[in-house]
């Protein structure tokens, strides 16, 4: 089976059935948006329709502007428009995690290049949200709490199983979050081996809010480090 097929197939089968901590709520673009599910589909129909192997790079969770709307990880409409040649009608959203991961695809060789050899998932593969003091709904890591990450526990590990059968090579696992995600997520490997290490990169989202002045020089890390 083609390497896109198991991406689609596990993405339109995703579904959270565990109780959430009160005023948690879960995202699920594919369920949520049917224009989501097949844009991706076309997305990874075009960039991943073939047999071949990939390494894995594990992101957080989605968030509310980047695949929480499109379904594809690190991928804003504007992105997805303007580097993938798709788009989602009537919907334009910005993620500033999405500018700084396509800058660094861009530095990597281009959308295909880079696309041929990773594929970018979440520990999490669906997001969460609460609402906040002024009534508004907010990204929520699934590591932000304790009761979400026990919830979330057998979740993520039935998921990243089933997403290492679709033709990653496991000697290595980027993960970006060098903090708490690096830390779960190397225990985890730690007690299950499914990788042969992890290696933690800074989170794109870190990167554009704190050290905007210094992007290319992660750009340049990045790109070093994944070719």
């Amino acid at each position: 089976m083609l390497f896109s097929e198991r991406i689609i197939g596990f993405n339109s089968q995703l579904e959270f059935l565990e109780p959430l901590p009160d005023g948690i709520r879960i995202m699920n673009p594919y369920a949520e948006n049917p224009l989501a599910l097949e844009t991706s589909t076309q997305f990874y129909r075009k960039y991943y329709g073939d047999e071949r192997h990939r390494r894995m790079i594990m992101g957080i969770n989605p968030g509310r502007f980047g695949a929480g709307v499109t379904g594809i990880p690190f991928t804003d409409t504007r992105r997805l428009k303007e580097k993938c040649g798709l788009e989602i009608p009537g919907l334009s959203t910005y993620e500033p995690s999405s500018v700084f991961v396509y800058d660094f695809i861009e530095a990597y060789g281009g959308v295909e290049a880079f696309y041929g050899r990773y594929y970018i998932s979440a520990v999490c593969p669906l997001g969460f949200v609460r609402i906040n003091e002024k009534g508004r709904e907010v990204n929520y890591n699934y590591y932000d709490s304790r009761e979400l990450t026990d919830a979330c526990y057998d979740f993520i590990i039935e998921s990243l199983e089933k997403q290492l059968q679709f033709g990653i090579e496991t000697d290595v696992c980027f993960c970006l979050g060098n903090n708490q995600n690096y830390k779960f997520l190397n225990n985890l490997n730690q007690q299950r081996g499914y990788f042969g290490k992890i290696v933690p990169l800074e989170h794109p989202r870190y990167i554009m809010q704190y050290k905007s002045k210094q992007k290319e020089e992660y750009v340049s890390k990045f790109v070093e480090l994944l070719l």
